[in-house]
Parts: structure tokens; C-alpha cells; sequence
């Protein structure tokens, strides 16, 4: 059981005891030091409100509106919905904030609270601070009878962000119609159901569904890793389908899978829908250290400067503003297209994919075999209470000087074209370490070789 509270929001394990799980004094807790930081702001400030399909979500979502409402916050309650959605919800409806209930690709019995600005996106690292602050000095007050929150629902929002993609300038409908894509999707139990039928559909495309029911009970773990997909390729192969296509839980990540049933590679998510973009529009992009270096090679290809940021999505939109990048995301297959919203967007991803495709006019499987072939290995170290990562990662330094370091998140030691990434999960208590070359055999040496001076370090205080 765990409560993380991080970049990515109040996360945690539903049950348990209160202050080490996500229980209903940690979910009002963190939704009222939430709305303490908008009272100071505003003066009566109205918050959008969302949730995947999560077995907790109705329950967690009945806390979170009734304690923004007592505290005199108005709320949009778009039910059940997706990540991008609510972003997008935020600024159609010129709130102030909003709060999305999901845990993303953790498995059922996690929840989360994500939070975000009035621009739709997520909060700082400072305005968490300020939340937990208001948390721990007691500093939270409700309002009183006659000054309680509206409460609306609005259930039309996915429809409108649909609208919103279709329209876009790189999104090309009738192209897309003319190749009548089989598509198989894999929508994991979640409101994937609901956001990627009716963006194919008005495709032109020919839809076969996996997992369509919403009971939050995922059928697999829901990461959209390859080895949690292993009946979407079948479905693909025995379909003779032109591609899959895998989202998570609340719809910011995409995977796709290739017509002969071969993983396309979350990481080239991202890559592809680059190398499109830039295609048709000049710019630099932007991923974060733990991202496939493929993305560089693209953006280089096309006489763009790639830059790399520290992990998590608020780190990846802070680098793209600051370059004025043309596309960015995470290699987690997050696609951050800032002509839509500065938030991943599978919706966003899976259009200007399937545009990209079409242009293309070859399989999938032959659209992947012309980006540059990395390997990432990603594995992780289980946290512990006695495990001091400032000190772990400070001999992996020394160990290491001779190379170039990187230690703007955790520690990127990157060898000529290789690399190794250290660094604490800002979702799970792990620390994630991930090794890339365009070799797997080198890629999965090079983790065991860092996981091994590791566990060195830990037994006996040097590497």
C-alpha cells in the first residue's frame, strides 16, 4: 500500500490507514488544501472535474466535489471522461482549476487526484508545495450555509474535444477516410470506450473493440506495454486489421501495434507523430531524459534541435515553452502537441497518426522499419524506507565521472550513443532504470551492469 504525493499529483492505494494510503481523509485533505491555494487566488473560482472508470472513481469523485462545494468552490463535473478532456474542459470553460480522478496506468486498486491550473495544465512543483503547506499548517476553512459550491454535470465534453482534433490543420479527414483503416482497440476497461470509437468512426474507419466495458476491473495490467498486449496483436492478426491501437486507463498514452501483430513501440509514438509534424512544419522538439533517442535523430533529420527535459509532463510543457517547440511528449507514448493543448493527448496522437499513415500509403510495420532502431530496457529497484537515493546516486556519479552526466533529474549517464537513466518515480515507490542502445542485448547489459553497482552501493556503502 503507498501515498505518493509528487509532480503527478496525490497518488495512492485505496484501504488502509490514513496518511499511508488514499483514504478519505487523504482525499479531502488534499482537495481542500487544493482549494485553499484557489480561494487565495480567486475569489469564487470554479473548478472542471473528471474521472476514468477506476472502481473507487464514483466514490472518490462524490468526496472531491462535495468537500470543493463546502468549501465554496463551484464545480463542472464532467463524470467519466479522459485526462486531455479535462484539460480541454478547463479552458472552454474559463474556469479556474481542475481535478483529474485517475492513477493512470497503475493497476485497479490505485487512485489519484491530478491537478491543474487555469490554463488546463498541470500544477507546479511550487504550487504543490503551497497545497501540502496549507495541508500541514491547518490553514483550511470551509464556507458557511449561505456561501456553499454550485455543482453541475456536463457530459458533452469528449464530443467537443473530438470536434476540436478533426479540425485541426495537420489532421487530414478525407485523406484518412479514402484508406478505410481497419483498427483494433484495445480500450482497457476505461474511458478509452468512450473517446476512440467515435474519433474512428468519423474517421472513416472500421472499429473492433477489446475491453470495452467500463468496470474499472482492467483485464490486464493496464500500461500499455508489450507484454500487456499480447491479445490486441492477436486480435490484429486473426482480424487482418491494418493496425491496434492501446490507450491507458484515462486516455493520455497511446501504443500502437502493427499490422502482422509486432509492437509499433511506445516510444516511437511520439517519434512518428514528430516526424510528421516537422514534416510540415519547421521547429525544435522536446522529450524527457528517460525518452528514446530516436526523437533527436528526426528532429536533426529534418534541421531541428531537439532538447530534453526532466520527467514528467509539467517539466516537458515548461522546456517546450521555453523553446517554442513544435511537438513534444514522453516516450511513455505521450504526445504534447501544442496547436491542441500543452497536455498528452492520445486523441490528438491517434489523428495525426493515422494522417501521417495515410500520407505514408504503406503497412505500419513498414512506416516503423524507416526510424532509427533503439532498444530501451526498463526495469526498476523497489524503494525501502533505508534506501537514501541522494547518497546512491551521488556514487553512481563518482563511479561514472569519466562520462557525460546528466543531473537535471536523477542521474542520465549517456555513453557515446548508449545511455543509462536513474531516477525516483514520481507514480510508483521505485526507482525506474532504463538503459537504451541500438542493441538489446547492450541495452539489457548496460541495466544489469548499473543494477549490480546498485545493489553494491547498497550492501556495502561503495561501488
Amino acid at each position: 500500500m503507498a501515498l505518493i504525493k509528487s509532480i503527478s499529483g496525490i497518488r495512492g492505494t485505496i484501504g488502509g490507514a490514513a496518511g499511508d494510503n488514499l483514504t478519505p481523509q487523504d482525499i479531502v485533505e488534499s482537495t481542500a488544501g487544493f482549494g485553499t491555494m484557489l480561494l487565495k487566488k480567486y475569489k469564487s473560482p470554479t473548478v472542471v472535474i473528471g474521472r476514468d472508470a477506476r472502481i473507487s472513481g464514483e466514490l472518490v469523485n462524490k468526496m472531491v466535489c462535495s468537500t470543493l462545494q463546502m468549501m465554496g468552490i463551484n464545480v463542472v463535473d464532467l463524470g467519466l471522461s479522459t485526462t486531455p478532456t479535462v484539460e480541454v474542459a478547463v479552458v472552454k470553460e474559463k474556469a479556474h482549476a481542475g481535478i483529474i480522478l485517475t492513477a493512470s496506468h497503475n493497476p485497479k486498486q490505485w487512485n489519484a487526484l491530478k491537478l491543474l491550473n487555469k490554463k488546463g495544465e498541470f500544477i507546479s512543483a511550487k504550487d504543490g508545495q503551497t497545497i501540502l503547506n496549507y495541508i500541514s499548517n491547518g490553514e483550511i476553512q470551509y464556507a458557511s450555509i449561505d456561501k456553499l459550491g454550485t455543482y453541475r454535470q456536463d457530459n458533452t465534453y469528449i464530443d467537443k474535444h473530438i470536434a476540436d482534433v478533426l479540425a485541426m490543420s495537420l489532421v487530414n479527414v478525407e485523406n484518412i477516410k479514402t484508406k478505410a483503416f481497419k483498427v483494433v482497440v484495445d480500450c482497457i476497461n476505461s474511458t478509452g470506450a468512450l473517446a476512440i470509437p467515435p474519433l474512428l468512426e468519423q474517421l472513416g474507419c472500421e472499429v473492433i473493440l477489446l475491453n470495452e466495458e467500463m468496470t474499472g476491473d482492467f483485464a490486464h495490467n493496464p500500461e500499455p506495454l508489450p507484454d500487456n498486449l499480447r491479445a490486441l496483436s492477436q486480435a490484429v492478426t486473426t482480424s487482418r486489421a491494418h493496425l491496434g491501437i492501446a490507450v491507458d486507463p484515462d486516455v493520455d498514452r497511446l501504443a500502437f501495434v502493427c499490422e502482422d501483430g509486432e509492437m509499433f513501440g511506445e516510444e516511437y509514438t511520439l517519434v512518428a507523430v514528430a516526424d510528421y509534424i516537422l514534416k510540415h512544419k519547421g521547429g525544435d522538439t522536446v522529450s524527457n531524459l528517460s525518452s528514446t533517442r530516436a526523437l533527436r535523430d528526426v528532429t536533426e533529420k529534418h534541421g531541428g534541435t531537439y532538447h530534453a527535459s526532466a520527467v514528467g509532463e509539467v517539466n516537458v510543457v515548461t522546456k517546450m515553452k521555453e523553446v517554442g517547440a513544435v511537438i513534444g511528449g514522453e516516450g511513455n507514448g505521450g504526445i504534447i502537441y501544442p496547436d491542441a493543448h500543452y497536455g498528452r493527448d492520445a486523441i490528438v496522437g491517434i489523428a495525426l497518426f493515422l494522417s501521417h499513415l495515410a500520407d505514408f500509403g504503406k503497412p505500419v510495420s513498414f512506416l516503423r522499419s524507416t526510424y532509427p532502431k533503439y532498444t530501451i530496457s526498463k526495469n526498476k529497484i523497489q524503494l525501502t524506507p533505508d534506501i537514501d537515493i541522494d547518497f546512491l546516486l551521488a556514487k553512481l556519479k563518482d563511479k561514472y565521472k569519466s562520462y557525460e552526466l546528466n543531473t537535471i533529474d536523477g542521474l542520465k549517464i549517456e555513453i557515446d550513443k548508449d545511455w543509462i537513466h536513474l531516477r525516483r518515480s514520481n507514480t510508483e515507490p521505485i526507482i525506474r532504470v532504463y538503459s537504451e542502445s541500438n542493441s538489446k542485448v547492450v541495452a539489457d547489459n548496460l541495466s544489469r551492469k548499473i543494477q549490480q553497482d546498485v545493489h553494491e552501493i547498497l550492501s556495502t556503502g561503495s561501488a
